[in-house]
């Protein structure tokens, strides 16, 4: 996963992350054990997460299709990106800089 390279970054922007996938508690887990990932991790296997936030699923793409969100302490909104494909993610430096901007 991408942000785990810059967790430390995201830290001293007092910034939590959280990952939001598809998969059931256990298989999500386990991910998380055997990739040793520092940050929050949620498993929303009902979609209740991705309704919530109008998260695309494409099945010709193979289900869900990648979201990031950015939402301050008071609980606002102040980003939203949905991809297109896995490949369609913005970098982390993007996302830094972004709440350097807004903070």
């Amino acid at each position: 996963m991408q942000l785990h390279q810059d967790y430390n970054e995201f830290l001293q922007r007092d910034t939590e992350i959280v990952a939001i996938g598809p998969e059931k508690a256990d298989k999500f887990e386990s991910y998380w054990q055997e990739h040793q990932l520092q940050f929050h991790g949620l498993p929303d296997d009902k979609n209740s997460v991705l309704k919530l936030y109008g998260q695309e699923v494409n099945l010709f793409k193979l289900g869900r299709m990648p979201a990031q969100m950015l939402v301050d302490k008071n609980g606002v909104l102040r980003y939203v990106h949905y991809g297109h494909s896995m490949k369609d993610i913005p970098e982390n430096q993007e996302m830094l800089d972004l709440i350097d901007s807004i903070t």
